[in-house]
C-alpha cells in the first residue's frame, strides 16, 4: 500500500521489488528518450497521444478504409476470368484443384461465370465491371491488388483479421497501431473514427478496440442520421465554467482512486474521453454538421438519392474528419456481413454496388481537387473475396484464398495491378500479398516501419503484423 505521508511504497515481498524498480527504471529511460526527441520537456507529463516523429518520411498522412463486409465478389468487379466464362457449368479444372475445405461445403459444385458487362477505364486501361461504373473512372489514380489472401474461412474471424491481423479478438486494430504509433494530430476530434451504415460490424467493437494497447488508442465509433456522436452539446443551464469545474473535480476524484491502479488504462482512456468530449463540442460539431456544404458537393457523394445517401454521408464526412487531422477512419458498407452473397449474388451486389459506387468516386473527385488525395491513403476491400464456382446456383461462397483490393493516393503508384489470381480467381498466383502484408504497406506509406513500431506485452515485443508481413514496395509510386 501506499504511504500517503512519506510519499513512497512499502514493499512487500522481493518480487514486488523488482517490478516496482524495474518499472521506474523503465520510466525514467523513457522519459529521457521522449525529452531527447522533443516529446516532453523535464518535469512535463508524458502524453501519449503528442504527436510523434515516424519512423521515415510518411507518404500520407490519413487513411479512409472503405470496408465492404461480407465479401466482395473479385471475379465479377476487378479481376475478370475469360476461362471462367469458357467453363461455365463445368467443374474446377484438376490443373487447378479444389480447395479441400470451403466454409459452405461448395468445393465440388460447378464454376458459374460473371455475368457482368466489363470495360477498360482510363489510359491504364485497367478493367472494372458495369456494377462499378463511376469507380471505373477513377482507376488511373490506383494500384489494384489482385493477389490478396487471408487465414479465415468464416466472416467473424475473417473481419477481426482484416482488422488487427488475427482471426482470433484480443489483438489491437490497424487504426489503434497507427493512433500509438503517430499520436493525435489534432487536439479536439479523436484520432480514429469508425462510422457505419446502420448495422454493428460481426464482430463489434473488436474490430476498433485497443487489445493490449493503452484504451486511449480504440477507436471511436460515430454513428448515422442527424447525431452522429451522441450527448455532444451540453444543457443549456450548464455554463462552460461549471463545465471545467465538473472535469478538474472529477479528474482530482479519479487520481486519488487510481493512485495504485497504474495498470488500469480504462481509467486513464475514460478521463481523456471526458475532456476530449468537452474539447468536441464545438470542432465535432462543425465536423459532422454537412449542412454548410454545397448542393454540387452533396450531390457528387450522392446524397441526393435514398439509394447512396447513408454511405456517401459517411464518406463526405470522412473527407471532413481528414480536412480537421483524423489519421484514420473505416467506412463499414453492408455492416454485418451485407455483401455475403451465398445466394441471389445479382441482387445482392446490385444493391451494394449501387449505394457504393457514387459516394466512393464522388470521394476521389473531391479529396482530388482539393489536392488532398496526395496525403491521403483510400483503401477498398472486405475480409475475403467469393468463389468462382456457384453456392445455391446464383450465389458464390466464402473465397479467402484470392481477392481482390485496391489503394488509391497517399503515396500510391497510379494506374498499375499488384499479383494475379489464377485462370478462374480462386487462389492468388502472381506476387501472393497476404492481410499482414496489406498492413505492413499501409504503415509504411503512414511512416511507420511495422518492424519497429512495437508493444511490450507479457514479455514480449509485439507488432501490428504478429510475426509476419512484409511491404509491398511495387504498390509506391
Amino acid at each position: 500500500m501506499i504511504d500517503r505521508l512519506k510519499h513512497h511504497w512499502n514493499v512487500t515481498s522481493r518480487r514486488e521489488f523488482f517490478t516496482r524498480a524495474g518499472s521506474g527504471l523503465a520510466g525514467m529511460a523513457l522519459a529521457s528518450m521522449l525529452a531527447e526527441t522533443g516529446y516532453a520537456g523535464p518535469g512535463a507529463p508524458l502524453d501519449p497521444l503528442l504527436p510523434k516523429k515516424p519512423h521515415h518520411p510518411p507518404r500520407a498522412k490519413s487513411v479512409i478504409f472503405l470496408f465492404m463486409e461480407g465479401g466482395p465478389s473479385h471475379v465479377d468487379l476487378f479481376d475478370p476470368k475469360s476461362l471462367l466464362t469458357k467453363l461455365d457449368g463445368k467443374p474446377v479444372p484438376d490443373s487447378i484443384g479444389k480447395p479441400s475445405q470451403t466454409s459452405r461445403g461448395t468445393a465440388h459444385n460447378t464454376l458459374m461465370a460473371s455475368r457482368r458487362k466489363w470495360k477498360q477505364y482510363g489510359q491504364s486501361g485497367m478493367w472494372v465491371s458495369d456494377w462499378y461504373a463511376n469507380v471505373g473512372e477513377h482507376v488511373d489514380e490506383m494500384t489494384i491488388i489482385r493477389s490478396c489472401w487471408a487465414d479465415g474461412l468464416n466472416h467473424v474471424g475473417s473481419v477481426c483479421q482484416m482488422n488487427t491481423g488475427s482471426i482470433l479478438a484480443g489483438r489491437p486494430s490497424m487504426g489503434a497501431w497507427v493512433t500509438y504509433g503517430l499520436g493525435s494530430a489534432n487536439k479536439n476530434l479523436p484520432t480514429f473514427v469508425v462510422l457505419s451504415d446502420g448495422r454493428d460490424p460481426l464482430g463489434g467493437g473488436a474490430n476498433w478496440n485497443s487489445g493490449f494497447l493503452p484504451a486511449l488508442y480504440q477507436g471511436t465509433r460515430f454513428r448515422t442520421g442527424d447525431t452522429p456522436i451522441l450527448d455532444l452539446k451540453p444543457p443549456s443551464a450548464v455554463s462552460d465554467e461549471q463545465q471545467r469545474n465538473q472535469l478538474g473535480l472529477l479528474q482530482k476524484i479519479n487520481q486519488i482512486w487510481g493512485a495504485d491502479k497504474s495498470d488500469d488504462t480504462e481509467l486513464d482512456a475514460r478521463v481523456r474521453s471526458f475532456e476530449l468530449a468537452y474539447q468536441m463540442q464545438s470542432a465535432a460539431s462543425d465536423a459532422v454538421d454537412l449542412s454548410k456544404e454545397s448542393e454540387a458537393t452533396k450531390k457528387l457523394y450522392g446524397l441526393d438519392n435514398p439509394a447512396t445517401s447513408v454511405f456517401g454521408t459517411n464518406c463526405l464526412m470522412a473527407r471532413k474528419l481528414v480536412e480537421r487531422g483524423v489519421r484514420f477512419i473505416e467506412l463499414y458498407s453492408g455492416a454485418g456481413s451485407g455483401w455475403d452473397a451465398h445466394n441471389d449474388l445479382e441482387g445482392n451486389h446490385t444493391k451494394y454496388c449501387g449505394s457504393t459506387d457514387v459516394p466512393i468516386a464522388g470521394l476521389l473527385s473531391d479529396l482530388k481537387a482539393r489536392g488532398m488525395l496526395q496525403d491521403t491513403l483510400v483503401v477498398w476491400g472486405g475480409e475475403f473475396g467469393r468463389t468462382p464456382f456457384n453456392e445455391l446456383t446464383t450465389g458464390r461462397d466464402h473465397n479467402p484464398w484470392g481477392f481482390t483490393m485496391w489503394m488509391a493516393g497517399g503515396g500510391v503508384k497510379r494506374g498499375q495491378y499488384v499479383g494475379a489470381t489464377d485462370d478462374i480467381g480462386l487462389r492468388a498466383a502472381e506476387n501472393p500479398v497476404h492481410v499482414h502484408d496489406l498492413h505492413a504497406t499501409i504503415l509504411w506509406l503512414l511512416g511507420l516501419d511495422h518492424r519497429q513500431l512495437t508493444f511490450l506485452h507479457n514479455g514480449r515485443a509485439e507488432r501490428p503484423t504478429v510475426l509476419a508481413g512484409e511491404v509491398v514496395k511495387s504498390v509506391f509510386a
